[in-house]
């Protein structure tokens, strides 16, 4: 099956490869979420979840972004999805996300653990995410989960 890829690139610019790993996790029929807010920058909402760091696979970022993003202590279930977005970051850098997306479990809290000042974590019902998530691979990979829990 072809990794859907999302987003448009500008004409000119180079897009880094940049592997990463997003991941759902849910709660009282929400799931995670988080504002992003930049200076100079109107805030947005992603899923928690960010770039590889080197020597990491998909597992091993997503509960690390997880902890620094959210303070969430997430537990790693399946592999799910997999989606690549064009996009351009704060910094006018840019980049193909070569996205992973996991489903989690949370298995607690640890405010200490939450490093990432300008996040804040959020709750949104599936749907709403959907629709209001910046990322289109992000809005993709919450209609696949869903479509994923009926299957179930």
């Amino acid at each position: 099956m072809a990794i859907p890829q999302f987003g448009q690139p500008e004409p000119g610019r180079t897009y880094g490869d940049r592997p990463a790993a997003f991941g759902i996790a849910e709660r009282d029929g929400k799931i995670a979420a988080v504002r992003v807010k930049k200076p100079d920058h109107a805030a947005w909402l992603d899923l928690p979840g960010g770039a590889l760091d080197p020597g990491e696979g998909p597992e091993e970022a997503v509960v690390r972004e997880f902890a620094e993003e959210t303070g969430l202590k997430v537990a790693v279930g399946e592999a799910y999805a997999r989606a690549d977005q064009f996009f351009v970051n704060t910094s006018d850098k840019a980049f193909n996300n070569r996205a992973t997306f996991l489903v989690l479990d949370i298995t607690g809290e640890d405010a200490e653990l939450k490093v990432e000042d300008d996040h804040t974590l959020v709750w949104l019902p599936p749907h709403e995410a959907i629709e209001t998530l910046r990322h289109e691979a992000h809005a993709w990979a919450v209609a696949a989960w869903l479509r994923l829990l009926r299957k179930r």
